[in-house]
């Protein structure tokens, strides 16, 4: 669908030398606006290009070979509050950006670049924020509708910056390799068998979580059949959720819910053979990552949040009522009850079937 979405005008190509990219703040939000941060990148080659973001997902802007520098939004912390935003609007100055391109859609992110004496500020005009951008994007109902990854590219591309296509793949480097072996000699993972990782939790709520007995079941199975080990992942919230399904499972599953950082669950799924996983950020990490990934969507959009990465499978059952995008299922949780074990199971064998 060609959406021909323009900005009241666009940010020259010449004269741009330093260039602030304001980042978003969930994982899977920063996987899928790598295109455009590319399209960023093509469009000034040679100037300096920063991100700003939450340490929470800052690593997986640093795997991007298209930014410079990530510059850390320490909230909680040095950047909390009205006197940390002043604080970090003056750490931002001191880097004399020629240009920021806000990716977040939220009004404090106009605000600290205006507060920075940024003089070309440019985002969506989302928030009520639109008098505080220099260079608006109109945001129209079509426009949220597609892809969250096609939905960063307008917007980038009315400011007049080239496409770089829509592909994402993140490449660790081999630092990566030598933490992984450090983590499976922490967690007592054999390194000379498969390894299938699960996410069985959920940030927004139950409504975007598959039954725990269900996942057991489908790793047991796998794990029954190909000789893997399984490992649970997620953060210390989603304890409660990897403790469920380990609980249910007859095979052994590795949990390391809250036990590692990013960088580090990034370092563990990468040696992955195979994940599954609800709509989450991890979820697009391993997209990303190019690992075979299953995907279970419940409440939630697949037209819109999908998995980056050719080798993603997404299950999802066209209900009436879904998606619903809430965070509790107000009915009888109907488009995750007719997601069966062997439904899934059979997507995983195929895509294990199917790798090299």
């Amino acid at each position: 669908m060609e959406l021909k979405v323009r900005g009241e005008k666009r940010i020259p190509t010449e004269g741009i030398e330093r260039v602030l990219v304001r980042g978003t703040n969930w994982i899977g939000d920063v996987v899928m606006t790598l295109p455009a941060l590319a399209a960023v990148r093509k469009t000034w080659p040679e100037a300096h290009l920063s991100v700003l973001a939450k340490p929470w997902v800052s690593e997986v802007y640093r795997l991007s070979p298209d930014a410079d520098e990530v510059i850390a939004f320490k909230e909680p912390g040095r950047h909390a509050g009205a006197a940390g935003k002043i604080r970090l609007a003056g750490d931002l100055r001191r880097h004399g950006f020629d240009c920021a391109i806000l990716l977040q859609n939220a009004i404090e992110a106009a605000i600290l670049a205006l507060l920075a004496g940024i003089p070309r500020r440019a985002g969506y005009n989302s928030d009520g924020r639109g008098l505080l951008l220099t260079h608006s994007v109109r945001r129209t109902e079509a426009i949220r509708r597609i892809h969250q990854i096609d939905y960063y590219l307008e917007m980038v591309q009315a400011l007049g910056c080239t496409p770089a296509g829509r592909s994402v793949r993140l490449r660790p480097g081999k630092d990566y390799e030598e933490i992984a072996d450090k983590l499976f000699a922490r967690f007592g993972l054999d390194g000379g068998r498969p390894l299938i990782g699960i996410a069985p939790g959920a940030a927004y709520g139950p409504a975007k979580k598959w039954f725990p007995e269900r996942f057991a079941a489908v790793a047991d199975r796998l794990i029954d059949e190909t000789g893997a080990q399984g490992i649970l992942f997620g953060s210390a919230g989603d304890r409660e959720s990897t403790a469920a399904v380990r609980n249910c499972a007859r095979r052994r599953l590795t949990d390391i819910a809250g036990e590692t950082n990013l960088k580090e669950a990034i370092a563990l799924i990468n040696r992955c053979g195979l994940f599954l996983s609800n709509d989450s950020g991890l979820m697009h990490v391993a997209g990303a990552l190019s690992i075979p990934t299953v995907a279970i969507f419940g409440s939630t959009n697949p037209a819109t949040t999908s998995p980056v990465g050719e080798r993603s499978v997404v299950i999802h059952h066209a209900v009436d009522c879904s998606p619903c995008l809430k965070p509790v299922c107000p009915t009888d949780f109907r488009c995750m009850e007719g997601i069966g074990v062997e439904e899934v199971y059979a997507a995983a064998r195929k895509l294990l079937k199917e790798s090299p």
